[in-house]
């Protein structure tokens, strides 16, 4: 396991780490590495690479006509632009 000083937390910091070792009843270390690993995407919310769920009240609430106007919508991104890129 690799060990790791970090300085200039700050005082809000400070205290969400405390409230949190607090709450779980765990030490310091542990609650600073929970946030860490949290605020990293690692842990309690799903990695920034994964598809997430936040979308899914969408599905079946289009009618038949409104997802064919948001497919025609969308078709000019399939296409490149060669001039943009000179």
């Amino acid at each position: 396991m690799k060990q790791l000083t970090v300085r200039g937390l700050g005082d809000d910091l400070t205290g969400a780490i405390r409230r949190l070792a607090n709450r779980d009843g765990t030490s310091l270390n542990r609650a600073a590495v929970k946030l860490l690993r949290r605020g990293a995407g690692l842990e309690g919310r799903q990695a920034a690479d994964a598809v997430g769920s936040s979308l899914d009240c969408f599905i079946g609430s289009w009618s038949d006509a409104e997802a064919d106007e948001t497919e025609r919508a969308l078709r000019h991104f399939e296409t490149i632009d060669e001039a943009m890129w000179d």
